[in-house]
């Protein structure tokens, strides 16, 4: 069939809205007309080929819509189901059959490079194949992706808003619940408040932390960072964050959050989480240099890499559905929307911090 996607041709182009041909769903596949998606730093990432997915590509991995048809051996979706899309997993190896797909021995595989778990791409134009991300590749009006990406939304929930479920918010709020799963005050820093960093702090607030301090350098973020659960909020442009944070919990956090990928965030969220315990990172990013004796191994800390929140989407996607109807998770406020045309105005706006999370509807 014909659909309209949007084709990223080579490293740092923008998008281009093109007619693009998709193969009918294979077996446990299944085809789904997109509602909406989000645009996430993992896609600028791919776009910036900092992660090397070949190209030209479609990109998207945020996506959300109804599932139109089903391929041989689906079970668990029916035409008609509201899906939100995750990340793919081979559903076979040890750690997938343990409840931890984000460490599937196929994750990177399936995932990043540029096809289906069966070596092969469902998209093409003019008979050259368009590589595919996440095994879904949501920026276009349908997509085939496995049933094994899918979560079903209930019929109360808004369907346009549950895309970014499937990587950013799920990132920062399982890093809190899933990962590091703090007892009721204890303190933890965030550096980053775009979306996966607030969805950090809502899960803070969520988990009943104490101190809960947001660090960013745009004030509309930290006033963001505070109406969602952050006590205190440092602009790093004014102070050292390390020194105000270990100035307001006496020793330093009982956790840090680096959700930014920037190697400096990183230190300084180890420089000031107290001894003995974590600093989280859940932003991709480049190099960094420490001195091991004193941020790491003289203290007895622990820096720690989490993937996708560490996160099992069917199991965990419900639940912050769950926290969301119970307003506990209002992640519906970090949301701008944009037309599919509008697609390149989102990810601009996303870059420059003008929008905190950019949902592109596909109409």
């Amino acid at each position: 069939m014909k659909t309209r996607a949007a084709v990223l041709w080579g490293k740092d182009k923008e998008f281009e809205i093109c007619e693009v041909d998709l193969d009918s769903p294979r077996r446990n596949e299944m085809l789904v007309k997109i509602t909406a998606c989000g645009f996430c730093h993992t896609d600028e990432l791919v776009r910036k080929q900092a992660l090397p997915v070949p190209l030209p590509a479609v990109l998207g991995h945020e996506g959300c819509g109804v599932v139109e048809s089903i391929g041989e051996g689906v079970t668990e979706f029916k035409p008609g189901d509201r899906v939100a899309l995750s990340f793919g997993s081979c559903g076979k190896c040890n750690r997938c059959l343990d409840g931890r797909p984000t460490l599937c021995d196929s994750f990177v595989g399936i995932n990043f490079n540029g096809v289906h778990a069966d070596g092969t791409s469902r998209l093409s134009y003019g008979g050259k194949v368009l590589s595919t991300l996440f095994a879904q590749s949501s920026f276009a009006e349908y997509t085939v992706t496995n049933e094994r990406n899918a979560v079903k939304i209930p019929g109360d929930v808004p369907l346009e808003i549950t895309g970014p479920l499937g990587c950013g918010i799920q990132t920062g709020a399982g890093a809190v619940l899933n990962r590091i799963r703090p007892k009721p005050g204890n303190s933890i820093a965030v550096f980053g408040c775009g979306s996966v960093g607030l969805s950090a702090i809502m899960a803070a607030k969520i988990a009943n932390c104490g101190t809960i301090i947001g660090i960013d350098v745009v004030p509309s973020r930290l006033e963001t960072a505070k109406e969602l659960g952050a006590a205190v909020v440092i602009d790093s442009t004014k102070v050292d964050p390390v020194d105000e944070i270990i100035r307001l919990t006496g020793i330093g956090a009982d956790y840090c959050v680096d959700s930014t990928g920037k190697g400096i965030c990183t230190r300084m969220a180890l420089q000031c989480v107290k001894p003995g315990s974590q600093a989280i990172v859940i932003g991709g990013g480049g190099d960094m240099t420490l001195n091991v004796e004193m941020d790491l191994m003289g203290q007895a800390k622990s820096l720690v890499g989490v993937v996708e929140g560490d996160s099992n989407p069917k199991v965990f996607i419900p639940e912050l559905i769950e926290h969301y109807r119970a307003g506990r998770f209002p992640f519906d406020k970090l949301i701008s929307y944009y037309d599919f045309d509008d697609i390149n105005t989102a990810m601009y706006d996303s870059l420059s911090g003008h929008a905190i999370k950019a949902v592109i509807i596909m109409k």
